[in-house]
């Protein structure tokens, strides 16, 4: 088995997209009409990200300060560190691993963390 696809839910696309392709650094994909806006992006071997915009049935609820002890997506990347300093840059805070394996945690702009690793 593989992972086909993830799903996040978002508030703004366009803020999202500023993180997901900005930051990460990810493409845009063709996404089909399916009644609520959204974006898709393309991964390695035919995986996909799913943003979808819609209300969040979990936005109130308390979220772990590290990223690890949460819900998130682990995306291996050819470009840690320059990841790591388009994140400084931006001003987005992140958590190192705390395995002590190259890794971090971040979270979007509707607190999804994204786990990034080399």
């Amino acid at each position: 088995m593989q992972i086909k696809h993830v799903g996040l839910i978002v508030s703004d696309l366009e803020q999202a997209a500023e993180f997901y392709e900005g930051i990460l650094g990810l493409q845009r994909i063709k996404r089909p009409e399916l009644g609520f806006a959204g974006l898709w992006y393309g991964l390695e071997e035919g995986q996909q990200i799913h943003l979808m915009q819609l209300d969040d049935p979990y936005a109130d609820c308390n979220r772990p300060a590290h990223g690890g002890r949460d819900h998130h997506v682990a995306l291996m990347t050819d470009h840690f560190d320059a990841i790591r300093a388009q994140l400084e840059s931006a001003g987005i805070d992140y958590t190192m691993s705390k395995s002590g394996r190259d890794a971090l945690f971040c979270r979007d702009p509707d607190n999804n963390t994204i786990e990034l690793f080399s």
